[in-house]
């Protein structure tokens, strides 16, 4: 199990949770008040760590939402061909092969030393902006 869970409630803006199966970054959550026969809400505005496609949800505040475990991990690069680059972790030496973006391409080089998240079975290789 690579998550645990959270009440709606609980969430904060710059924290992560799953949508659809997918790890979402919460941008922005907007709680609304409990209404005569009903209990308050909570809308919820995210963006996916994979996809980055904006998803939206509503939910109970009392709800429970799944909340996924991000490892953040080091690896070296061992090479870069037609946008993939073949990465070893730098604490288990496994070697993987991981799809680059467009955008961080010429960012990846041979021999250099990145960071990469891995959750729900995928992994991106992340850059401090």
């Amino acid at each position: 199990m690579s998550w645990q869970e959270a009440e709606v409630r609980e969430l904060k803006v710059g924290r992560y949770m799953l949508i659809d199966d997918s790890p979402c970054k919460i941008m922005e959550i907007t709680m609304s008040k409990p209404g005569k026969h009903g209990e308050a809400k909570g809308r919820i505005v995210a963006i996916g760590i994979f996809d980055n496609q904006k998803h939206s949800v509503v939910y109970p505040v009392k709800h429970k939402v799944k909340v996924p475990i991000i490892e953040k991990k080091n690896a070296q690069v061992l090479s870069v061909a037609n946008k993939e680059a073949q990465l070893m972790d730098s604490e288990t030496f496994e070697t993987f092969v991981i799809p680059l973006d467009d955008d961080i391409v010429d960012r990846v080089k041979p021999g250099t030393e990145i960071s990469y998240w891995e959750a729900m079975g995928k992994r991106k290789i992340m850059f401090q902006n």
